[in-house]
């Protein structure tokens, strides 16, 4: 079975002496029990591993229980150690402050239980560590899988990854796509919105969300200004409702909007989204064309190669740290800008004939980016930059 990079570092993490609580954070069906199922198969420490998925919301003593069952068999077994792994946490109502209750008693009694949580939900596994666990966790952000990865465990392609996506479990089904689009639409997409969004955060349109979230694939990597957007929906919110429905999506590893590079945070904060899925395989399983019809239409299949390395910087952002943006000035547009510090680099994606772009010039004279990249036609193929890790590039 394929690793992914990540478990070595969760490993050394979990060799070390105990000190933090490892929380792994991702989206739905990117490998994250399955890692810690491959981590807990190569450990010589005793361990439980628990899910809160079919546990109800209500019940938190159930973590204590469960908490306790580790101290005795611990205790039984004689151990100098121990790992207590509890998968989909987030499901507990108010689950960081017995976890926080609970930590904070192994440390008094100095009882040494290592301990890792996963979550699927980011916006609420972060606002339970920071209300409750401050100073006491380590965030381990797991995303979507890359073309790198998709292609040393499935031999994909990289027209393969552009179109599907990196869903490992879909990686099966790609023969029959209306098959893999079903998988995508129903056991991804509805699960995903349904369960680790409306069911545990309060969402009074619900329907709007969806509508917001459909319409968000549908314009992946173009640039709607919340009036637009308003004209496109029915029974449409104020922006400050959609642009929190907007958040909800980004935090559920399913669409973000991206925020205009102007040197300015107001001015960034009030700027139009530039639509971005996590996933091509959240836009493609939508649209109702096939891929050898796609692959046939330069325009369309150009789209989806920007969308790829869109995708491919946003799922590196939040675990490598750095601000994704665009920038656009009157007819003058950079694909994405990337921000680490004082550090600035302008990326344009180019699949046409022509390399040319004058606002790679116009953005380059007022920001004096530390870097100007093109990706396509005259400068990195695409294929190569979906294997780089984007921090090498600073």
């Amino acid at each position: 079975m394929y690793e992914r990079p990540y478990l070595k570092q969760v490993r050394a993490r979990i060799d070390e002496p105990r000190k933090f609580i490892q929380v792994i954070l991702g989206p739905r069906q990117v490998g994250k029990t399955t890692m810690v199922q491959q981590l807990l198969a190569r450990i010589s420490i005793p361990y439980t591993y628990e899910s809160a998925d079919a546990i109800s919301a209500t019940n938190s003593a159930w973590l204590v229980q469960v908490w306790e069952s580790a101290r005795l068999k611990m205790k039984v077994l004689g151990a100098s150690e121990y790992l207590l792994v509890i998968d989909e946490i987030q499901k507990i109502d108010n689950w960081s402050e017995v976890v926080k209750q609970q930590w904070d008693q192994d440390t008094r009694e100095k009882a040494n239980i290592k301990v890792i949580v996963l979550g699927s939900s980011r916006l609420l596994i972060q606002k339970g560590l920071t209300e409750s666990l401050a100073g006491r966790f380590e965030t381990f952000p797991l995303g979507h899988w890359s073309f790198d990865e998709m292609e040393a465990a499935f031999g994909w392609s990289v027209e393969q990854y552009v179109y599907f996506g990196g869903y490992p479990g879909s990686a099966s089904l790609v023969g029959d796509e209306d098959r893999w689009k079903s998988y995508i639409k129903d056991l991804l997409i509805e699960t995903s919105i349904s369960k680790d969004i409306l069911m545990l955060t309060r969402v009074d349109k619900p329907a709007l969300l969806k509508r917001l979230f459909e319409l968000g694939c549908l314009y992946s990597g173009q640039i709607l200004s919340y009036t637009k957007i308003t004209g496109q929906l029915q029974d449409a919110g104020n922006t400050t409702t959609l642009a929190n429905y907007l958040k909800l999506l980004s935090d559920g590893g399913l669409l973000g909007g991206l925020e205009k590079y102007a040197g300015s945070v107001i001015r960034q904060r009030s700027s139009s989204p530039k639509f971005q899925v996590y996933n091509n395989a959240l836009l493609t399983s939508q649209d109702h064309e096939s891929w050898p019809d796609i692959l046939a239409n330069p325009k369309h299949w150009g789209r989806l190669v920007e969308s790829s390395v869109g995708a491919h910087l946003l799922n590196h952002a939040v675990s490598e740290r750095y601000n994704l943006y665009y920038w656009r000035e009157g007819n003058h547009e950079v694909d994405f800008v990337l921000e680490k510090g004082d550090n600035v680099i302008g990326l344009e994606v180019k699949s046409g004939v022509s390399p040319g772009n004058v606002g790679m010039e116009v953005f380059h004279r007022k920001f004096h980016p530390g870097k100007m990249l093109l990706v396509g036609t005259g400068g990195i193929p695409y294929a190569e930059f979906l294997k780089i890790n984007p921090r090498d590039m600073f």
